[in-house]
């Protein structure tokens, strides 16, 4: 069985939410020592993360675990989707300037597009790969909620802040981390891929 994975990603809260959901499990789990440039350029949350995970492997030649996560509103069509991390720079919608954070700029932009739009229903979504080499593993994993018309706490990080997850009252960057790994889409993936791995065991 795997005992050591190497996270395709130097996003730092990323990679804390994924240390975190993995404590109590027998993993070591590693950091990259570089940044890879890798073009993310399928079609799907899944196809991006399988992208990513493989060009890790390939370059560091041990088994990957690589996640693409992103928000999905379908009153704007499905975006921001998989252009989450970067909806900023996209010229649908406008490009909105970069003034102090990219996170920011993706929420200001956001913000403006549904500025008039009753139907805010949106839902977080995730695809986390293992790669090995040889055959993988992959689990998924989504968390429902709304858009809020202003942003609201500190904790999380990208869209957390104006994410309200249904059944509560408080926006993502609200929630303890615990409770935010309890039902976020990372946690819940990485939960299932969790049960394949003990399955495989």
């Amino acid at each position: 069985m795997l005992r050591r994975l190497l996270l395709a990603t130097t996003n730092r809260g990323k990679a804390e939410e994924i240390k975190r959901v993995f404590i109590g499990f027998d993993f070591e789990l590693l950091l990259p020592e570089k940044k890879l440039e890798v073009e993310e350029d399928g079609k799907s949350f899944l196809e991006n993360a399988y992208i990513k995970a493989r060009a890790y492997y390939e370059f560091f030649q041990m088994p990957t675990l690589a996640e693409d996560s992103g928000l999905v509103v379908p009153s704007l069509g499905g975006y921001p989707g998989i252009y989450s991390s970067r909806f900023y720079s996209l010229e649908w919608g406008g490009v909105e300037r970069v003034e102090t954070s990219k996170d920011l700029a993706n929420i200001k932009k956001l913000l403006r597009l549904m500025e008039n739009l009753q139907d805010r229903r949106a839902y977080f979504f995730t695809s986390v790969v293992v790669c090995t080499g040889g055959a993988g593993l992959w689990a998924e994993g989504r968390c429902d909620g709304h858009i809020m018309h202003e942003p609201r706490g500190h904790g999380g990080f990208g869209y957390d802040p104006i994410f309200q997850p249904e059944g509560y009252s408080k926006s993502m960057a609200e929630l303890e981390p615990e409770e935010k790994d309890s039902i976020s889409h990372r946690g819940r993936a990485l939960r299932k891929l969790m049960e394949l791995f003990m399955v495989l065991k």
